[in-house]
């Protein structure tokens, strides 16, 4: 049986489990969105990374990263989730579990935590069209497709949409957080029940309700929203100007009202400085720091290239450091005679 009709099988499945039974009674709008979600999936595929020789991102990511994006553009352009294809050497789009087509990148956004590829062969795939992923009702029924070759489609739940900070030096005022979880969730799509994409898929959490819910696993998304605004300036920059700002080389954790070093990056403006794993950071210039919203926006707020005074206590002892942020674009390593 052709991969479309049992993929198409599955969605009306899907779609009878979440829709009320008023809405199966109009056959025409069940037919319309089974064929919407049809297309979306479609335009689901896998990415395949190889990362540039002497990457530093290879300590944390691995030389090869797999994951999934989703075209958005009639010109073959992907949208995907930026770390797969951090200081990328190739990167191949992975079609009906098999087929590759080779892409270039055409950004990588440190703001909002997204990429951009461009497929260098024509995927005969519709686009997606994309959604509106703020006002969502929290239990919202929505579907999750990845393009590997395991993966395929699956329902989930709006569990929260609220603030997230990353421990490597990221934050967005929104994010997107479903239930259950998914191991695949790296650059997979979230669609609503229309076939529209909402979100591109970061990573597995362990407070998808939020933290005052307790220990419920999840998977956060990047929403769409926060594409829209820049998409434009990412095609022809490479990136956001969001994404010309300080960088310091530090893996933080926040945990009961503490800031605590996890990881400091090799010869990166934190190690010079002499910043250790294990410190604890109470202030960024004149700020004190209880989460990791308030370091990582205080570091942003002057400028990519200044001087940062970190005062932090390692064991009994505290002390003020200064550290000589930098711009993180200009660390990134690229492919030869790029």
């Amino acid at each position: 049986m052709p991969a479309s009709y049992l993929r198409r099988g599955l969605i009306a499945v899907l779609l009878c489990v979440v829709l009320p039974a008023h809405s199966l009674a109009a056959r025409s709008e069940f037919d319309v969105r089974t064929e919407a979600l049809e297309r979306a999936q479609s335009a689901v595929v896998g990415v395949i990374s190889e990362a540039v020789e002497d990457a530093g991102s290879i300590a944390t990511l691995g030389p090869v990263r797999i994951g999934s994006g989703v075209i958005i553009g009639d010109d073959g352009l992907v949208l995907t989730i930026g770390y797969l294809i951090l200081e990328a050497e190739r990167v191949d789009l992975l079609l009906d579990g098999e087929r590759r087509v080779p892409a270039r990148v055409v950004a990588y956004d440190l703001a909002t935590g997204f990429g951009l590829l461009q497929a260098l062969w024509p995927l005969k795939r519709e686009p997606v069209a994309l959604g509106h992923s703020a006002g969502l009702a929290i239990d919202a029924p929505l579907l999750v497709a990845s393009g590997l070759p395991d993966g395929g489609l699956s329902l989930a739940r709006l569990a929260s949409q609220r603030a997230f900070s990353g421990y490597w030096e990221y934050h967005i005022d929104s994010a997107l957080f479903t239930v259950p979880p998914r191991g695949d969730h790296s650059g997979a799509g979230l669609f609503n029940l229309d076939g529209e994409l909402l979100g591109i898929g970061s990573l597995v959490v362990g407070d998808a309700m939020g933290r005052e819910a307790g220990r419920v696993p999840g998977n956060m998304f990047v929403p769409v929203d926060l594409l829209k605004p820049v998409i434009a300036e990412m095609r022809a920059r490479g990136a956001s100007r969001g994404s010309t700002r300080a960088w310091l080389g530090l893996n933080c954790e926040e945990r009961g009202g503490e800031v605590r070093v996890l990881r400091v990056t090799r010869d990166s403006p934190a190690e010079l400085a002499g910043v250790q794993p294990g410190d604890r950071i109470l202030r960024i210039d004149d700020a004190e720091v209880a989460a990791l919203e308030t370091l990582w926006k205080t570091l942003w707020r002057d400028g990519a290239e200044r001087e940062v005074r970190l005062t932090i206590r390692r064991g009994d002892e505290q002390q003020t450091l200064t550290v000589h942020a930098t711009d993180r674009m200009r660390t990134l390593r690229r492919p030869q005679g790029i």
